[in-house]
């Protein structure tokens, strides 16, 4: 690729990647002064509830959730230490493994999701109408994420995600 990007599109990458810093800030500030743990904690606990049997191997989850798998890893152990999450021994093949959430697991990610929406609609609800929400939506789907299926997954499990 020979050609640059253009200022236009150099100014709203910087903006883009900035107000994602700062939104997820603010989030992770009013989970904490909420006296909840880390977003990622959330995701995880999502993730693993939307799941079928409320189980995944680690390499699912470490897919679903867009962190390196040291991360997951290190996430994985903060669950099950906490009780929020169970590994257990895959009956097929005795070197993998699952997660599942446990009950306390899906209760804090119930609690959490009060805290969290609460955070989505300060620093994004109220900052956007529902036909600006719906254009910024239409902008990041051609830069490739896709806001339909976060629509469609919220409205399937009542809850959204990051």
């Amino acid at each position: 690729m020979k050609r640059k990007p253009s200022t236009e599109a150099t100014a709203a990458w910087i903006r883009l990647m900035r107000v994602q810093s700062r939104v997820l800030d603010c989030v992770e500030q009013d989970l904490k002064k909420a006296g909840f743990p880390p977003l990622a904690w959330y995701d995880a606990l999502l993730e693993l509830s939307r799941a079928p049997s409320g189980e995944m191997r680690p390499v699912e989850l470490e897919k679903q959730m867009l962190i390196p798998q040291y991360s997951t890893s290190r996430l994985i152990d903060r669950l099950v230490d906490e009780g929020l999450a169970a590994r257990r021994e895959c009956k097929i093949d005795k070197r993998g493994q699952f997660v599942e959430i446990t009950e306390i697991g899906r209760d804090l990610q119930k609690k959490m999701w009060h805290a969290y929406s609460a955070a989505i609609e300060k620093h994004v609800g109220s900052k956007l109408s529902d036909p600006d929400a719906v254009k910024l939506c239409g902008l990041l789907d051609r830069l490739g994420c896709s806001c339909d299926e976060v629509k469609a997954s919220a409205a399937r499990d009542g809850v959204s995600a990051r």
